[in-house]
């Protein structure tokens, strides 16, 4: 009943957060700010798509996309800038507040919008793919201002290639808007970066704004190329409708978070493993299946390396085997290694934020050991203890002669009626030990009662 109300209660505030018309959105001739804060990845994606969707269903004049990154995943980015790319009404990034930057991910979003802006003390640029910019050196002094090549590029076949398409995406980005393409060039190939004024002198932005209101006064009038059609943008006296996060997009930011996946799979995994060893408890399996649901829905939206996530369950799996075929630690510590080699590169990426952190991993290599560790334990204590099982637990055991019946004798052991052998002549009461088993018919000898001295 209780697991039945939770999941009406998700479906219900499913219901709530999905769009239920205009009603639910501010009328029509406003503006749009759309806060893109922190590494972009599958939620912030999914937050500035639905986002833009919305606003243009509201019948709103233009977009902003106030910025402030550190960079992040290019599949979010591509997916943003294709949403950016196909809109019908003007979107105009904004890197704000003071101190924000839109470096790296961020960069290529503000190449891809229609207007180009920040705020004083902010910077942009740093755009080489995180995973191989160690390996690219700088651009030589005398090529600073554009005679940036291939040969500029050093690394492997495959570094190339994707230093190139990377070059040649935020090219196409800025032929479209008409910005600066040599300098998106040194971004991507030298990491170079630029401070508003710099980037304003150098064609890379439109314009400088202290705030949104003041973005939005030098707005006004300026044009912009709409699905092949000049258009005035109009916005004096515009509101400013700030789109809030919904629980959709915070739902799927925890999630979408590596370390919270992690732990989620292992969870699930876990729980299944406890619920199949002891079936019919109910709760390990129902759990288990809801949180490695959960892992494997964040798991493809995430960067994630299949060599790792093969290794963690192999580890797991060795371990698992550890504990229902012993093979004293073999299984046990080949799982443990692998399983934390699966988890260090289980994150396809060298980005900051989306790193498994160390001490989580080395925290779970430890709960699994000690569980090794422990039933390595309760093993070697049960093979040193005397076989319980079965019938040879009788011998030994004393009892009194119960009846005896046409010269077969009874006695009575463990609350059971025995027939019994002696090569002795046997009586009613008199006391014999158990020595042998043979059928289902007791050995027994005859205890010597000791006399009074």
């Amino acid at each position: 009943m209780a697991l039945t109300k939770q999941v009406l209660g998700f479906l219900v505030l499913l219901w709530l957060s999905l769009p239920q018309g205009l009603a639910q959105v501010p009328g029509q001739g406003q503006s749009w700010l759309i806060d893109i804060k922190g590494a972009i990845g599958p939620a912030s994606a999914d937050h500035m798509v639905r986002g833009l969707e919305r606003a243009q269903e509201s019948g709103a004049v233009l977009v902003i996309l106030q910025i402030d990154t550190p960079g992040g995943l290019d599949t979010a980015m591509r997916s943003m800038i294709q949403s950016i790319v196909a809109s019908t009404i003007p979107v105009i990034s904004y890197v704000s507040p003071g101190g924000a930057r839109a470096a790296s991910a961020g960069t290529y979003i503000l190449y891809a919008s229609h207007i180009a802006a920040m705020a004083p003390g902010t910077n942009l640029g740093a755009a080489t793919p995180v995973q191989i910019s160690p390996s690219l050196p700088k651009l030589p002094s005398e090529e600073a201002e554009g005679k940036a090549d291939d040969s500029a590029v050093a690394g492997t076949a495959m570094e190339r290639k994707i230093i190139n398409d990377a070059v040649a995406y935020i090219r196409s980005l800025a032929q479209l808007r008409g910005r600066n393409a040599q300098w998106a060039e040194e971004a991507v190939r030298a990491g170079v970066s630029l401070s508003s004024q710099d980037a304003l002198e150098r064609d890379v932005i439109n314009l400088i704004a202290e705030s949104p209101a003041d973005l939005l006064q030098k707005l006004h009038g300026l044009e912009v190329e709409l699905n092949g059609q000049r258009q005035t943008i109009v916005s004096d006296n515009l509101l400013i409708y700030t789109y809030p996060t919904d629980w959709r997009s915070e739902f799927l930011a925890v999630i979408t978070d590596p370390n919270v996946a992690y732990i989620l799979m292992l969870v699930g995994i876990y729980g299944l493993i406890f619920e199949f060893s002891n079936p019919g408890l109910g709760v390990p399996g129902v759990v288990g299946a809801l949180c490695l649901i959960l892992a494997l829905y964040a798991f493809q939206v995430l960067p994630v390396s299949y060599a790792g996530l093969g290794l963690m369950l192999l580890g797991i799996s060795l371990m698992t085997a550890e504990a229902f075929a012993p093979s004293f630690g073999i299984f046990g510590f080949g799982g443990i290694v692998a399983f934390v080699v699966g988890s260090i590169i289980l994150m396809d990426t060298d980005l900051p934020g989306y790193q498994i952190a160390m001490p989580l991993i080395l925290g779970f290599a430890a709960f699994s050991a000690s569980m090794l560790v422990f039933a390595l334990g309760l093993l070697l204590k049960a093979r040193k203890q005397e076989l319980v099982s079965g019938l040879d637990h009788l011998v030994g055991t004393t009892a009194q002669v119960e009846s005896t019946h046409n010269g077969v004798v009874f006695v009575r052991v463990d609350g059971e009626l025995w027939q019994v052998e002696s090569d002795e002549s046997l009586a009613v009461n008199d006391p014999v030990t158990v020595a042998a088993i043979d059928g289902v018919t007791l050995m027994v000898k005859k205890l010597k009662e000791i006399s009074d001295v």
